[in-house]
């Protein structure tokens, strides 16, 4: 097998990996006989027709295809299945980090659904979700049918083994597993916490660069996609599977992860966030805060994201005669908020690493007042935004909420006393 955590860069790109020296067939995708005695098969994450530059497709050659298991069982997960659920709503929402379980708990029992949109049987939309575990999967894999996922940790570090290799996994980076791979989380950490956005949307990519130019934002090459590796080991596994907001459950007698060559444009990859190369200002106004987008899922409009993947990394603050803080807003888009480390320049307090924020298109937001009284009175020298690392999920679908999102534990009720002593300045007889 190859040596683990050893990667291939490069966004976008056709890749190839092998475990075995001589297991990529050469020229057929699918010869009679695979070398070492492996099966052929694709993994299509878009419709076959699709324009070349879209079609995402990996071959995996592997010990035993996918299709052997037994049948699915649907099984309850009071986490992911939406069995309640409420219609979106215009109101200003906030949350606290979720507490860290308190019994053995892996990565897919620890999950909890906090807000969606669209539906993955119409490929748009997304689920927001929280995951804190403490323990391995141990007999345990899973995927996703619903969407592809894109996970943000906040603490802990954990190794993703899946189909196409290994990737670490540590706070201040991000993972994409596409829709359909297979994958098992382990830790590395006592325990391990974080958000995922669940894209039932066209799979993620980067932002076109438009009047920026050729360089600027994420730098493909500084994704990173695994080496193949494989499990060659017999025993008693489940496969879970998440399809249609519900968890199904097979078994199987052979580890899924038993990929040992692939080649594609279909594959798990990570991103360090500390790699994004931050665009801003050096004369007045600060620019809109599409500029921070690390990653996109068109919809079906031109110019219209299903989803937005935000960071607002450390960077400096310059500009003259501008009010520094994030301004205040109302958007046809929805944005959820959330917190990987440090603080939020447009808060004072309230908003926590774990924590999140909601605010549905076109409900006002900013700064709360304690924030924007020193905004507004501070000396504009070039300055430094550091220890923070806050992202932004938006979307142009309203996100609706889960029951989770109303646990009183996590709710904040308070949330608009942030802004409702902000004071009137305004003087008709002064300028």
């Amino acid at each position: 097998m190859t040596k683990e955590y050893t990667y291939q860069t490069g966004f976008g790109s056709y890749w190839q990996s092998e475990a075995l020296p001589g297991a990529l067939p050469q020229g057929q995708n699918s010869p009679q006989k695979p070398p070492f005695g492996l099966y052929a098969e694709q993994l299509s994450g878009s419709a076959f027709t699709r324009a070349r530059h879209l079609n995402y497709r990996s071959w995996l050659y592997r010990i035993l295809p996918s299709v052997v298991h037994s049948p699915f069982q649907a099984i309850a997960h009071e986490g992911i299945t939406l069995e309640t659920q409420n219609a979106p709503r215009p109101t200003q929402m906030r949350w606290h980090a979720m507490a860290s379980p308190h019994k053995p708990t892996d990565f897919i029992d620890g999950l909890k659904t906090l807000l969606f949109n669209g539906a993955p049987s119409q490929h748009q939309g997304a689920a927001i979700h929280l995951y804190a575990a403490n323990t391995d999967m141990g007999n345990r894999y899973f995927y996703s049918a619903d969407g592809e996922w894109l996970i943000v940790p906040y603490e802990g570090d954990c190794e993703l083994s899946t189909e196409f290799g290994k990737l670490t996994l540590s706070v201040g980076e991000i993972a994409v597993i596409p829709r359909g791979v297979r994958f098992q989380v382990n830790l590395l950490s006592p325990t391990i916490k974080g958000y995922i956005c669940e894209n039932f949307g066209s799979p993620l990519t980067l932002p076109d660069l438009g009047p920026i130019g050729s360089n600027g934002l994420a730098n493909p090459k500084d994704f990173l996609i695994p080496h193949a590796a494989y499990e060659e080991k017999q025993g008693d596994y489940v496969l879970l599977g998440k399809f249609n907001h519900q968890l199904w459950q097979a078994y199987l007698n052979y580890s899924p992860l038993n990929v040992v060559a692939w080649h594609g444009n279909y594959a798990p990859y990570k991103y360090n966030l500390s790699h994004f190369n931050t665009i801003n200002t050096v004369s007045y106004d600060h620019c809109d805060p599409s500029i921070f987008t690390v990653l996109t899922s068109q919809s079906a409009y031109p110019g219209v994201a299903n989803i937005d993947f935000v960071i607002f990394p450390e960077r400096w603050m310059v500009a003259e005669h501008t009010f520094r803080p994030p301004y205040y807003h109302r958007n046809v888009m929805s944005e959820f908020m959330g917190l990987i480390q440090g603080h939020y320049d447009a808060k004072a307090d309230g908003f926590v690493p774990g924590g999140g924020s909601l605010h549905n298109m076109m409900s006002g937001h900013g700064p709360d007042k304690e924030t924007t009284l020193q905004a507004i009175n501070a000396k504009l020298i070039p300055q430094k935004q550091t220890n923070t690392l806050a992202f932004m999920l938006e979307s142009c679908l309203p996100w609706a909420t889960t029951a989770f999102a109303f646990d009183p534990n996590l709710l904040q009720s308070n949330y608009h006393d942030c802004w409702q002593e902000i004071p009137i300045l305004f003087n008709a007889n002064e300028r």
